[in-house]
């Protein structure tokens, strides 16, 4: 089957396996879960910081960066798992939460922080 140009071109723009997307992809599933799950969303228009998103629920406010993950080896097991980086330190000054975000099964889930003393 042969497609047309126009067809080749679409189909050229957005690659959901591109690199450059993948974190916009992963954004825009963490807008529409927190939406899901009540929050107010309000995201950075910029495309640096140590912030992603802003939600608010309950009177709850929430500096959000949100991670995608990484699938790597179990060193010991071999199996499977999926890896997300840590917050920098002016996210762990500003209160900053992760919102791991799987590319392999579209699902998102927040990132508990270990305190360290």
């Amino acid at each position: 089957m042969t497609q047309t140009k126009q067809q080749e071109l679409n189909m050229n723009y957005i690659k959901p396996n591109d690199s450059s997307r993948k974190g916009d992809l992963a954004e825009y599933y963490a807008v529409t879960w927190l939406w899901d799950n009540g929050y107010e969303v309000f995201r950075n228009t910029g495309c640096t910081g140590p912030i992603d998103m802003i939600a608010m629920k309950d009177g709850e406010t929430i500096f959000i960066d949100v991670k995608t993950a990484q699938p790597q080896q179990h060193k010991k097991t071999g199996n499977k798992v999926t890896k997300c980086q840590s917050r920098n330190e002016e996210q762990k000054r500003l209160g900053v939460q992760l919102l791991q975000f799987n590319p392999v099964t579209r699902q998102l889930a927040w990132i508990n922080h270990r305190q360290r003393t």
